[in-house]
């Protein structure tokens, strides 16, 4: 066969161009091909495996909360929340409406925590927008979940307060992590529970723990076809306190009805066996969430429940405080043999100062003046000695600064001096503002643990110890008081006198087969009222919010126990008919068992 050449016909040039393009697509094909499956091909592989296989958090059980003898105080139970998993949800609007048909919970406020928490939430793992399902409900909503692709009932660790109002503002309670407390802790992801207030708050990473891990495997649907465990989660430390839950108990219950206080500390570690706080709350309404109206309740209540009053509150000490100044008296090298005479009255210039005895007592010596709370025996004798040494002792024994007890929030009371009048008020220091603190009234404050702190220290040895709340804490010794033994030993036995002695204000404590010493106070929250007679009014007769605070402050010992008991009552009136019995209870509970029959105030 033979060609013509006269009779080739080139190929066109569309023809020509329509090849190379087939050519250059077959080309980019096999590129994008090896792309995808070779270079890429690992990658997709894993998306593939992330779309069967996911991961989720495992929480960590937090530590348990137990008192002296062991009993729970704090444990975990599981709590049901309802989450969305958005990647496997296909329409959003509609699930979000049911939830809110299921619970009551508002469309606008599901909304509103979707896109509040969305950017904050991984991918494959769930949302919670309800979280907290009553346990009636669980079972509907648990059979049509699968009607609705990406809901799951999400399982999470819920506090829980055995003991409740009890040990409230001791334990104080968790709540969800705000987003300060996420942007400020890796640990801690959004639906962690922490610590907010109490011992929550202060041993919150040893109660933590660590978070697991678990592998699920799921369908195309998102429903969950296996799991396992790949990380187990490590349980938080569990914590035994120095507080005894009978000891708790009744003094709990001598405080019911009533506003105050109570501390019962051990001198000599500086534990302390009981902690009481009245009025309490349901720490447990903290951990499964609070309602704006339950909130609102707690906060405005005009008896401040929310308020932790032996440390948080602070109060004119009353007596108790002579204690301390006749402590200062002997440190100054005032014989105590030396006497006053009491007339009911003393004057400084033109002003008087009454006694709380109209009459007066006669004459007192410095022990008499403690024995029977004479008012006028330290209105003369720490006018002599001047304010400035004044704040000078009381800083030494512990008033004006925290304890170190270590709870949130402790205040540390107020030691007046002229350069604190200065400062706050810009107004020179008065004669006359020096005798009203030497019977614990005027500027000073300071709260019941700073009291039972000090009478610790009159039974140690002079240690000024640090309060703890942890059964297992090495005692600390924040420093040795200036009193000499000798010093405290007339102290600790004018305290017994008080007690033993007919005409005592303290009478009130005695118990057969035991030592004890106390010192009432009572302390005036107004100026002294007087009926046209020259009556005082009584406390009784008076606003509630105008009444004394009543005190008692003592030590017992008997069979190689001591103990410190420190009881406030706020506008309780007298020390010694108020919170006298209430200390009575609790000595009859720790020396002999006896639960506080006598109902307390």
């Amino acid at each position: 066969m033979h060609l013509d050449p006269e009779g080739y016909q080139p190929p066109k040039m569309g023809l020509l161009l329509l090849q190379g393009v087939v050519a250059l697509l077959f080309l980019c094909f096999s590129l994008r091909f090896w792309f995808l499956q070779i270079h890429k091909g690992e990658d997709f592989a894993r998306l593939a495996r992330e779309n069967r296989l996911r991961q989720e958090r495992v929480y960590a059980p937090r530590g348990l909360l137990r008192a002296a003898d062991g009993e729970l105080l704090a444990e975990n139970r599981p709590a049901y929340a309802l989450g969305l998993v958005r990647e496997d949800c296909k329409d959003i609007a509609s699930t979000i409406a049911q939830i809110s048909h299921w619970t009551n919970i508002p469309v606008e406020t599901l909304w509103a925590k979707y896109f509040k928490d969305k950017p904050k939430v991984k991918p494959f793992e769930p949302l919670v927008l309800a979280p907290d399902i009553p346990f009636d409900l669980l079972a509907q909503i648990e059979s049509n979940l699968i009607l609705w692709p990406g809901l799951e009932i999400v399982v999470r660790p819920r506090r829980h307060y055995l003991q409740g109002p009890l040990f409230a503002h001791i334990l104080g309670y968790v709540a969800e992590a705000n987003e300060k407390e996420l942007e400020g802790d890796s640990d801690l992801d959004l639906g962690d529970s922490v610590g907010k207030q109490g011992l929550e708050l202060v041993l919150d990473t040893r109660l933590r723990g660590e978070k697991g891990l678990r592998q699920l495997e799921v369908d195309v649907m998102g429903r969950r076809l296996s799991r396992k465990e790949v990380l187990e989660p490590k349980a938080g430390e569990s914590v035994k306190l120095s507080l005894d839950l009978g000891l708790q108990q009744i003094a709990y219950k001598q405080l019911e009805g009533q506003a105050g206080g109570i501390v019962v500390m051990d001198p000599d570690s500086g534990k302390l066996l009981a902690l009481v706080t009245s009025p309490s709350y349901d720490n447990n309404a903290f951990a499964s969430g609070l309602s704006g109206k339950q909130w609102a309740e707690l906060r405005d209540d005009p008896y401040f429940p929310l308020q932790n009053r032996v440390i948080q509150s602070v109060y004119p000490p009353g007596s108790v405080w002579k204690i301390l100044m006749a402590g200062l008296l002997l440190k100054e090298g005032v014989d105590p043999r030396e006497s006053v005479h009491c007339n009911g009255e003393f004057y400084l210039g033109k002003t008087l100062f009454r006694c709380w005895k109209k009459h007066g007592h006669g004459r007192m010596d410095m022990a008499r003046s403690l024995i029977e709370s004479c008012d006028v025996y330290y209105y003369e004798m720490i006018n002599r000695v001047g304010i400035d040494k004044v704040e000078a002792f009381a800083r030494a024994n512990g008033f004006g600064e925290q304890t170190g007890l270590g709870l949130p929030h402790e205040r540390s009371g107020l030691v007046p001096s002229r350069d604190w009048k200065r400062k706050r008020f810009g107004e020179s220091w008065q004669r006359g503002e020096t005798v009203i603190t030497a019977i614990g009234q005027g500027f000073t404050l300071t709260t019941p643990v700073q009291i039972a702190c000090f009478i610790s220290s009159l039974m140690n040895g002079g240690k000024l110890m640090q309060p703890s709340l942890l059964a297992d804490a090495e005692p600390v010794v924040r420093r040795t008081t200036p009193l000499t033994e000798p010093q405290r030993a007339f102290l600790l036995k004018a305290m017994q006198d008080t007690v033993e002695d007919p005409r005592g204000t303290a009478k009130r404590l005695l118990t057969k087969g035991a030592d004890i010493g106390g010192k009432t106070g009572t302390a005036q929250v107004v100026k002294l009222k007087f009926k046209n007679n020259d009556e005082r009014v009584k406390n009784e007769d008076m606003e509630y919010w105008e009444r004394d605070h009543a005190w008692m402050a003592a030590w017992g010992a008997k069979d190689g126990q001591r103990y410190v008991v420190v009881c406030m009552v706020e506008h309780g009136g007298g020390g010694s008919s108020v919170a006298g019995p209430v200390v009575k209870n609790i000595f009859d509970y720790l020396f002999d068992g006896k639960d506080g029959d006598d109902d307390g105030v």
